[in-house]
Order: C-alpha cells, then structure tokens, then sequence
C-alpha cells in the first residue's frame, strides 16, 4: 500500500471549524507525496451518489479561515447497512480511490470501518466539537466551539446583571458535557449542569444557592447547561423562578457554536492531523485513526480506537468549576 496514487478525503458527521484546514492539508499533503486526490462531497452520502471531484492545491486556497466544511456533510440511511459500504467501497475502486480520509466524530469512523472490511483503506481525523472521541485528548473544533459559547455568555451576564436576573444558558452536547465545563470554568457560573453528572439536577439545591447568593450581594446567577442533560432549559427556568421569585431566563445558543472560522489552535492542530493522515497512507499504514494523547500527535487501529472505553469528565476537573464558583 506504500505505492498509493490516488486518495479519497470526505467530512461526515456535524460539522465543526478546522475542517477546512485539515481538508487543505490532506490536499497539499497527498500531491507533495506524489499522489492525487479526489474530494467526496456531502460525506458518505455524496460517495453513494458519486459527487466525487479532482482536488488540487488551488482548490484548498483561502479555505483555512472558513468555518464549515467545503466538500459538506450530510446523513446516510442508504450507507448505514454493509449493503451501503460494499457499494460505497465498489464506487471508490471505480474511481480509482486506493485509500480514503475521513474527517469526523466517532459514527463517521464506524462508517469507515465498515469499508475497511470491504478492501479500502481508511485514516479517520478526529473532528467533533464534542470532544467525545475516547482515543483523542483533542478533537478538531472543540477549541473554537467553546470560545464561541464563552463569548456569548459573556454577553448574556452582562444582561443578566443588568436585570438581576437568574440565566440559564443551553450549550451543545448531547452525550458530553465538555463545553459546558470548559464554559462554566471560564465564563465563572455559578452552576454547572452536564449529562455525566446527575447530582446537579437538583432543583431545590440550585435554587437555594441562587438565594444564599443573592443574600451575599450576588445580584446576578449564571447556569451553564448541556443540552445532553434530562430536563429542558425552558422548564428548569419556570421551575426556578417558582421556587427563588427571581426572574430567570433560558438562553439556548445553539448551532452558532458550530460556525465561525476557527481559532488558531483548530487551525494548527487540523493541519498537522491532515497532513499525518497523509503520512499514515505515504508509509503504507492501513486502517488508523490520527490521534492527540499526552502531548503528541499519534495514531491507532480503527478498530482499537472504536472499542476504547469513553473516560468521561474529570471529577477534580468539575470539583475545581464548581469550588472557584462559590460565593463563600
């Protein structure tokens, strides 16, 4: 597999900021390698339907800057049977696609894995906001995600404070509360609610640290919220304000957390991944995932990557959020 002429590079899966970046490298990479390369529009699905288009260097110009993804992303039921992968490996043979880079979160890894079975060699590129992929310490779009959140949250406590109110602010994550950590670590709420820890859930126990604040002069309180957690933003707030008498309100941010052009760290990291994926195919490596673990960009199996255990949230990370928050 050393002798590689032609590589595939799609972005599946949510988008996140930096996928661009890893695209350029992937790009810029393969043709210093003497390789060619096709891009895959719209993720597996565009593979299916053969939206498949020559790349080269000037293709991936002024792209680095941009959020989003240029090939695009979209969802397969058509890809998720073995039935869907065998047709997708036959199209990439057809077009002459001896490796593929995939670009996304743990489902879009499976979807490779199933076409590794069927003879095409796949490197996955970690690239979720969620930062939920267990074999990665960094996923590309985490960093600009949570500046994101953390900039507008700095705006909405400035509202908040201004009508000494109560915010319940929602951020993404559905299975991970990364992002609402890191936003309640550096936004300075006074709550933090993610779906790995169900003792926050209490609505009594927030509820008399609003008013214990507010008796110590705090004329404002933030809860940072991930939207994985069981109850909806909008109810907590009717609950809360019941039970303290203070005007409280939700805010849900939403996908603006995964717009945006990427931070400097999604930049550098994504180009570094995208150019070692590369590296992987140029060495003769088969089925990887690129990887960041203890300082350094690294990679392993794809099969060793899926079956890795997620570890979940720190607890002396959430005890820190939580004791800096104190009004003691």
């Amino acid at each position: 597999m050393a002798n590689i002429q032609k590589i595939g590079v799609l972005t599946s899966g949510g988008d996140a900021p930096g996928m661009n970046a890893a695209v350029r490298a992937v790009v810029r990479t393969a043709l210093a390698r003497g390789m060619k390369v096709s891009g895959i529009k719209k993720g597996y699905q565009g593979l299916l339907n053969e939206e498949i288009v020559d790349m080269d260097s000037r293709s991936v110009s002024k792209i680095i800057e941009r959020g989003g993804t240029v090939l695009g992303t979209a969802r397969s039921e058509e890809f998720m049977p073995d039935s869907g992968k065998k047709k997708g490996a036959d199209i990439c043979r057809k077009h002459g696609i001896e490796a593929l880079i995939v670009i996304g979160g743990d489902g879009s890894y499976k979807g490779a894995l199933g076409l590794s079975k069927h003879g095409i060699n796949v490197v996955g590129i970690p690239a979720t906001i969620d930062l939920d992929i267990a074999c990665t310490e960094y996923t590309i779009g985490f960093d600009t995600a949570v500046n994101t959140a953390m900039q507008a949250i700095d705006k909405v406590k400035d509202t908040s404070a201004s009508h000494e109110r109560c915010s319940i602010i929602e951020v993404m994550g559905r299975h991970a509360g990364y992002i609402a950590l890191w936003c309640g670590m550096t936004n300075g709420a006074e709550d933090i609610l993610i779906p790995e820890d169900t003792d926050g859930f209490d609505v009594d126990k927030i509820a008399k640290n609003i008013i214990d604040n507010r008796k110590k002069g705090k004329v404002h309180h933030i809860i940072i919220k991930a939207e994985g957690t069981d109850m909806d933003s909008t109810d907590l707030a009717k609950k809360i304000e019941a039970a303290t008498n203070i005007e409280t309100r939700a805010t849900v941010l939403g996908y603006i957390q995964r717009g945006g052009s990427p931070t400097a760290k999604d930049r550098y990291y994504a180009s570094i991944m995208g150019a070692y994926a590369v590296d992987l195919l140029h060495k003769g490596k088969e089925n990887r995932i690129v990887c960041y673990r203890e300082g350094n960009f690294t990679d392993m199996d794809i099969d060793e990557a899926l079956a890795e255990p997620k570890k979940g949230i720190d607890a002396y990370q959430l005890e820190v959020a939580r004791l800096l928050s104190a009004e003691l």
